[in-house]
C-alpha cells in the first residue's frame, strides 16, 4: 500500500492543487536583489487583485518568495515559528497570486491576489478593519 503524506490529503480536502504553477518569462523568472532586514526578511503586502483592497501584511525571505512565484499562492515566512506558512493550508482561504511588485527602495513586496474566504486570522476580509481615526 502506497502511502500518502498528510499535506498532500490535507490539499486534496480542501481542493487545493499541489502544482499550480505562474508561467514566468526568462526576465520574470530572475528575482531582483531586493533588500532584506538583518533578520534575511522583506514586508509584503497583499492586496486583492480586483478590488485593490489592502488585506494583510506578512514577511517573506528569497526562498519563500520563490515558493510563491514557483506554486502560484502565497508562502510566507513566520517570525515567531521560524518556518514557512503557506496562506490557507488549514483554513482553505488560500491567496492566488496575479502579479508582484517591489517598490522603489527594493524593501517592500506589493502582491496582488485572488482571495478566497478571510485573509485575515479573526475571519475577516482583511486585517485592516480597525480604524483610527
Amino acid at each position: 500500500m502506497k502511502t500518502v503524506k498528510k499535506s498532500k490529503i490535507k490539499k486534496k480536502k480542501l481542493g487545493l492543487k499541489t502544482k499550480s504553477k505562474i508561467k514566468l518569462n526568462k526576465k520574470q523568472s530572475k528575482i531582483p536583489d531586493l533588500k532584506l532586514d538583518t533578520n534575511g526578511l522583506l514586508p509584503a503586502i497583499v492586496q486583492d487583485a480586483k478590488t485593490k483592497e489592502v488585506l494583510m501584511l506578512a514577511y517573506m525571505n528569497k526562498a519563500s518568495l520563490k515558493i510563491t512565484l514557483k506554486e502560484g499562492r502565497t508562502c510566507f515566512y513566520s517570525r515567531s515559528r521560524k518556518c514557512f506558512w503557506r496562506k490557507g493550508e488549514t483554513s482553505g482561504h488560500i491567496q492566488r497570486v496575479k502579479r508582484v511588485f517591489y517598490d522603489c527602495d527594493k524593501d517592500t513586496l506589493l502582491i496582488l491576489v485572488d482571495q478566497t474566504g478571510a485573509a485575515c486570522h479573526t475571519g475577516k476580509k482583511s486585517c485592516f478593519y480597525r480604524k483610527i481615526i
